[in-house]
């Protein structure tokens, strides 16, 4: 897995825009920023919808005053899913909603995690981490899919 001091692995997500969907990479995103990307099993599901997700938009404000320049979630759904739950939360605008459609990210970063018993398939462990540069400087990862307090908002609000 990932850890404090190590670079992104490169990735290419998908993202939709005002102009159709769009590909961005790792460069793209986080190259030459401080990111706040946070991660989620899937989008709509009860603790990324109800707990995860609100945190951030609740904390959106005092985030970026603390110098961040972009707050983004990925999970393991389409860019349809993906514009969908931004809109339904609407969060377009506040947080850069990512699809890693085929879990090629968070493998890559070894914060997948197996739900095929459950029918899910491959999903993002639920993490948060500080991102500057490209570099993971603050890494937080739940021990369980249901829980949303380590990665939660507030914890990475004391790591800024």
């Amino acid at each position: 897995m990932i850890t404090v001091g190590d670079k992104l692995p490169e990735a290419t997500f998908k993202t939709v825009t005002a102009d159709g969907a769009k590909s961005l990479t790792t460069a793209d995103i986080f190259g030459g920023k401080k990111v706040v990307l946070f991660g989620v099993p899937g989008a709509f599901t009860p603790t990324c919808s109800n707990n995860h997700l609100p945190g951030y938009l609740e904390n959106h404000d005092a985030i970026i005053a603390r110098g961040v320049d972009t707050i983004a979630v990925v999970a393991v759904n389409d860019h349809f899913v993906m514009d969908a739950w931004a809109r339904a939360t609407e969060s377009n605008g506040k947080i850069l909603f990512l699809a890693d459609g085929n879990a090629d990210f968070v493998r890559a970063a070894g914060l997948d995690l197996d739900l095929s018993a459950g029918g899910l398939g491959t999903r993002s462990k639920r993490f948060s981490m500080i991102v500057e540069d490209g570099k993971v400087t603050a890494l937080n990862v739940e021990d369980a899919p249901g829980q949303a307090v380590e990665s939660g908002a507030a914890k990475l609000l004391e790591q800024l």
